[in-house]
Formats: C-alpha cells, structure tokens, sequence
C-alpha cells in the first residue's frame, strides 16, 4: 500500500495556491522530486513515485475528459504491477503489457457499470507513462504523449574528458500531430478517410483528440458507447464501426549506465511549453533543491509570454479560468547516484508519495 506524502512536503509557489511541489526525498539510487500545477476546474493529471531498497516506480497520468481515468490509474497500476512482478519472477516487459491491458479492462468495466447514469464517462481518458528502475535496468512504456526524458553525459569526440550532456527521448509521443503516428492511425483504417482531420489548427482524431493511444476514451473504442442517444447528447454523434484508439504501449528497457545522470517524466503540458534540451539544461545548471518546481515555473513563464502575460497575472487566475493559459502540468525529476555512491543506498522501508486530488482546496485549507 502507498501512503502519500503531504503535510511537510507540499506548499504553495509564492502564494500560488494551484502549486504544488515536494523536494527533495531518497529513492534506491538517488533523490527525487516532485512539482504539480493546477489549470482545470478538477485536477486531471495524477503522478506518483514508490520507493522500495531495490526499485523505484514513477507514474504520470495526463487525464483528459475528466479527472476518472487518471485517477483510476493512480489507484491500480503500482499494485497490479507489484503483484504480476511478484507471480512472474520480476518486473519485465510482458509484465508491464499485461498491467497496462488490466488497467484498460479494469477502467472499462467501471464505465460499463457507470455509463447510464454517468454517461460522461466513457469520454473519460488518461495518458499513461511508467518508468521503473530495477536490478540496473531502466523501464519506460507510455500511452498518450506524457514524456521521459533523459540527461546523460556524452562523449564530444575531442581528446580528453571534455563531455557534453545530451538528453534523450526515452518515449514516444503517440499524438497525431506527428506525421509518423498521424499515417499510422491512417494505416489502420483505409477505409475511413475522415479518421484524422485538420480541426481549430491541429491534427485530431475523428475531429476530437490528439493522442492515438490511452486508457479510457471507451467512446472511441467500443461503438455501443457512442450510439445511445443519452451519450449522443454530450456531443458525440459519431458511430463508430470499430476502436480509432488503443492502449498498446510503447516499451523501452535499456541498462543504467554510469554516465545516466537524471530523469524527467513529465506531462504534456511541459513539453508544450519548453524543448527537451531546455528543460535538461534546467536540471542541469540549477540546485536540486527545488528543481522540479524550476521546470513548471519556467513552463508557466513560457506560457504567459505566449498570451503575452507575467507569471504574476497568472498566479492571480483561478483553477478552470487557468486552463486557457496552460494545462495541468506534472514534473517528476529522478537523480540517478548510482550504487556505491549514492548516499541514499542504505535505505531500507518503502515509501509512497501521491499528487494531491485537488491542489487549490488542499493548500488554502478549504
């Protein structure tokens, strides 16, 4: 069981009450730190972190159509995983496809028990990002276009130990935005020549969504959730003849390798503001101490210059009106002090923190 760490650990920005953050705390190999920003009426990203002597698990889920999915998520993958990792001799890749399909089926069959008086929520879904690291194996598999980014050292090719530090892509980004995913979509579905369209400036799904992949969206992928008339009154008169969306996930396992330095898992609403170098040269120039808070800042900062704001007439927006801004936004930075010279190696109980359901009522104390 996860037991979520609030009190001490979390606190406004600077009187903004829609932050929150917690720094700086051990994992098997390291530190950790964690920063979360509300922009929605009800908070729809989740992230969480469990800590055990040999293994470290992140999640951050980027819920869409309401906050059900992602908080069904932050419930049941960490356990589900546990207990398949237990059954099958430890964590692996056919161990985190078959969690991530016990999680879709597991969410649908709560809109199926749900739907009729709770139609909305077959609209409701998640991207999901999952990054562990066991026995010096690194794993990352992602839904959606929620991101791992990684800084490591690389070798410049000049003599000597002059080194540059790169970051790298650990995931992929499954938003048909991007060509290569928009022709896959199209691929798999010749015969619908409307599946991706060009609506209101970007590339959507039957008109709807951007990301190809998800747990929930049970509308775009089973057709008796989009046909009933009750359903059909939310917006959504598209009959399907089969799912558009799937919950496949992409998986990478690669070794830790000594010149690994940190890892950033964070939703889109990150990457919608800042460049996978910029946020690694972030990490890298700047304290620990409040890192991961740094990287939501500096978002928030590059948000409010694009609608041609200041941070500050941000900070004075409500949760919902905020939206219009920047999206939720989820930051968990994981240092990697490899064995023998981590500090933290001695670290012997297992540890939980959770993202709070609701920033806004949990720092203003309503």
């Amino acid at each position: 069981m996860l037991s979520s760490c609030f009190g001490s650990c979390f606190g406004g920005d600077d009187g903004d009450d829609l932050l929150w953050h917690m720094d700086l705390k051990p994992h098997a190999t390291g530190e950790y730190s964690v920063a979360v920003v509300q922009a929605n009426s009800l908070l729809e990203d989740q992230g969480q972190v469990f800590t055990t002597p040999s293994a470290t698990y992140v999640g951050v889920y980027d819920g869409h159509g309401g906050p059900q999915a992602s908080r069904f998520i932050n419930n049941n993958l960490f356990p589900q995983l546990q207990k398949l990792a237990l059954e099958e001799g430890g964590l692996s890749e056919d161990v985190i496809r078959k969690a991530f399909d016990a999680i879709e089926e597991g969410f649908l069959r709560l809109v199926k028990q749900s739907w009729l008086d709770q139609p909305q929520i077959a609209s409701a879904g998640s991207c999901c990002l999952f990054g562990a690291i066991s026995k010096d194996e690194l794993y990352v598999a992602n839904l959606g276009d929620s991101r791992a980014v990684l800084g490591r050292r690389a070798e410049t090719g000049q003599t000597g130990d002059s080194a540059v530090v790169v970051a790298e892509r650990l995931s992929i980004d499954h938003n048909v935005g991007v060509e290569e995913v928009r022709k896959e979509v199209e691929a798999l579905h010749p015969d619908d020549s409307h599946v991706v369209v060009y609506v209101r400036g970007v590339w959507r799904i039957k008109g709807i969504i951007q990301v190809s992949r998800s747990i929930g969206d049970v509308y775009l992928k089973k057709p008796e959730f989009n046909r009933d008339p009750m359903f059909i009154q939310y917006g959504y008169p598209i009959p399907l003849k089969r799912a558009v969306m799937s919950a496949e996930p992409s998986i990478l396992i690669r070794k830790i390798r000594p010149e690994d330095l940190f890892l950033i898992f964070a939703s889109d609403g990150l990457w919608d503001q800042l460049t996978d170098d910029e946020a690694k040269d972030i990490v890298l120039k700047n304290p620990r101490i409040g890192i991961a808070k740094r990287l939501v800042r500096a978002a928030l900062e590059g948000a409010a210059e694009k609608k041609e704001m200041r941070y500050e007439d941000i900070k004075r927006l409500e949760k919902g009106e905020r939206r219009h801004v920047h999206d939720d936004i989820t930051v968990i930075v994981i240092y990697l002090d490899h064995p023998g010279r981590s500090s933290n190696s001695g670290i012997n109980i297992v540890k939980g923190t959770n993202v709070p359901l609701d920033i806004y009522s949990l720092n203003s104390g309503h």
